[in-house]
């Protein structure tokens, strides 16, 4: 058996509510799931865990009846309007209300040197919260790939934030064109979770298709191209995957949300025993 935890990302069941996903989640055999207080996007479904405190406590319930626990809340965006304190502070709260323990972000900020500063007040700010930052590189933000999250990660942890961390995340790292002797490089205690997932092929000449790709038609481990193995080679071994895989496709066949978390958590639990 592996001794791999793995938690259920919402962009995998996007259409269930928070309480909803906890259930799914227990049902198929995670451990812990990741919650989107705040959407991704304006066109996807939206739960608002942050305003709504009879969601927060049904959700809660849900927690403790199933005996799962919160990963990861999601996902705050770093912009060039970002106030950290006043813009983030209520997501904290909601985080350590949840028990999670990581935050996913994102760069989405031109400004380099504002970008970092911010992600450093951002690491300030949740430490009292018991959370840490994790900033994702994604090809299409403006942390395009691992190389440009390690030095707004590092120059953080510089400035003395030791809960900053960065986000591995297997489609974005395929897509980047990240090399697994650079995430070989990056400390241990740098990587608190990673998304699993694959990819459906080559790198595409567009980024709008990559987009495309990344928010709907991903691969369950094992059923794509990318070097998974080679990836959760230099991966430590007590660090939780969170099973980011988005497939449209298949829902809009009628496969359930409960269907597609456990063939994503048997096929991940399959590469991981290889």
């Amino acid at each position: 058996m592996s001794e791999r935890r793995f938690s259920l990302a919402a962009l995998t069941v996007l259409e269930l509510s928070p309480p909803e996903m906890v259930e799914t989640a227990a049902r198929a055999g995670y451990h812990a799931v990741g919650l989107r207080p705040i959407p991704a996007t304006d066109s996807e479904p939206s739960f608002p865990l942050i305003t709504d405190s009879a969601l927060r406590r049904a959700t809660c319930r849900r927690l403790r009846d199933t005996g799962l626990q919160v990963l990861d809340i999601e996902i705050l965006r770093l912009k060039p309007t970002t106030r950290v304190r006043s813009d983030f502070t209520a997501v904290m709260e909601v985080g350590a209300e949840l028990g999670a323990s990581e935050v996913l972000v994102a760069g989405n900020d031109d400004d380099v040197s504002r970008q970092t500063d911010n992600f450093a007040a951002l690491c300030e700010l949740a430490r009292p919260y018991g959370l840490h930052p994790h900033l994702e590189f994604m090809p299409w933000t403006r942390v395009k790939n691992l190389a440009e999250a390690y030095r707004i990660v590092a120059a953080a942890r510089a400035a003395g934030h030791d809960n900053a961390c960065l986000l591995v995340d297997a489609f974005h790292f395929d897509r980047s064109r990240s090399r697994i002797e650079e995430l070989a490089q990056l400390p241990a205690d740098w990587l608190r979770y990673v998304q699993l997932c694959d990819v459906p092929g080559p790198i595409p000449a567009s980024l709008d298709e990559i987009l495309h790709e990344a928010r709907s038609e991903r691969r369950f481990p094992g059923d794509g191209q990318t070097d998974l193995r080679g990836l959760l080679h230099v991966i430590p071994r007590d660090v939780p995957l969170s099973l980011e895989i988005p497939t449209d496709r298949l829902r809009q066949q009628g496969v359930s949300a409960l269907e597609r978390a456990t063939l994503a958590l048997e096929k991940a639990r399959r590469v991981v025993g290889r």
